[in-house]
């Protein structure tokens, strides 16, 4: 890796008091830059930004040419920060994702140095993620959560600005791998990209004429606000009703039964962990963030919820026979659920 990649600062007591509308302001420019560049998936923008804020990590999923890629890329360029890239394949070894430790001549002595994988950039863009068996995959559990990777018994730290954006094609196409549920998990939002519409799709073809005759300049954004802006939204109030609300909506997919009237305990065989609650509080503060509010509603949980909750349900073989999708498992626990 190269000794010059970019550092983000630490937090200083002058950028703790930046104003928090600037921060915003600027959250709200990067977000109509990405979406000049990614027409059509304005659903996907959002939960990306949403992932930047809660300092989570984000799985994107879709047929080819839905703009998974492009709308990693337009991220890292409008924050200018580094983006690493793996492309997974199935004989991908962990070590061209982490690194490792190379033997080197120094003065005559062979030395043991660590040379640093793609990893070590504040996005890592892990392209088509499930065409790597569970082992590679398994590389990244780590980086994910403690924002750490461990090699040869030692621990090296990541930027402080690091997030894990993979993308994947559809389980069921040929040639791919079911992530593990302990990987799935780890991923705060799953976002599904559809293909654009009729109108989206001649706008599409526009942009990229234009983009072959002029490339248009596009404004950074500086990586501070990114870090003002989690400080604020750690200021996001959340009344006992919305934490109950939230509560009530995971236990539904653990303890179905609870709503004898529902087709839930028919469609449910494992329910979601503490982290998916864990996720829709910061995820839900984050969309109240972004829309100016100070306090949590509960459609800023709806507006949040499939996508924490897709890829933490297991469906039973009942639901899979009859086409049954964890959104329509979502759509109906939204349904049962009362708002406190």
């Amino acid at each position: 890796m190269s000794d010059n990649k970019q550092v983000i600062p630490e937090t200083t007591d002058t950028a703790k008091a930046t104003d928090t509308s600037n921060a915003l302001g600027q959250l709200t420019l990067l977000k109509a830059q990405i979406e000049k560049a990614v027409i059509g998936q304005s659903h996907v923008v959002n939960s990306l930004l949403i992932a930047l804020l809660t300092n989570g990590n984000i799985l994107l999923e879709g047929l080819p040419g839905t703009a998974k890629t492009r709308s990693i890329k337009t991220l890292a360029r409008s924050l200018s920060v580094d983006l690493g890239r793996v492309q997974f394949t199935p004989d991908l070894l962990p070590s061209d994702v982490t690194g490792t430790e190379v033997y080197q001549e120094v003065n005559g002595k062979p030395v043991l140095t660590f040379q640093e994988g793609p990893i070590f950039n504040n996005l890592l863009l892990a392209d088509e993620i499930n065409r790597s068996p569970a082992k590679v995959q398994a590389a990244l559990l780590e980086a994910m959560e403690e924002r750490q990777i461990t090699v040869a018994g030692k621990t090296y730290k990541l930027p402080e600005l690091f997030m894990v954006l993979a993308t994947q094609n559809p389980i069921e196409q040929e040639g791919t791998y079911p992530l593990p549920e302990a990987q799935m998990d780890r991923f705060i939002m799953k976002v599904n990209l559809d293909y654009p519409d009729d109108a989206a799709e001649g706008e599409i073809i526009k942009l990229v004429r234009n983009e072959e005759q002029n490339i248009e300049a596009v404004e950074n954004i500086d990586p501070q606000h990114i870090f003002t802006a989690r400080e604020e939204i750690h200021k996001i109030h959340s009344s006992q009703a919305i934490i109950d609300y939230i509560v009530a909506i995971i236990m539904a997919t653990r303890k179905p039964e609870r709503y004898p009237d529902s087709p839930l305990q028919q469609w449910l065989s494992v329910g979601s962990s503490p982290r998916a609650s864990i996720a829709i509080d910061k995820c839900a503060r984050a969309q109240a963030w972004l829309n100016g509010k100070d306090f949590v509603d509960p459609d800023d949980v709806r507006a949040i919820v499939h996508g924490v909750l897709r890829h933490r349900l297991v469906l039973s073989y009942d639901a899979l026979a009859d086409g049954v999708t964890a959104d329509d498992v979502i759509d109906e626990i939204l349904k049962q659920v009362a708002v406190a």
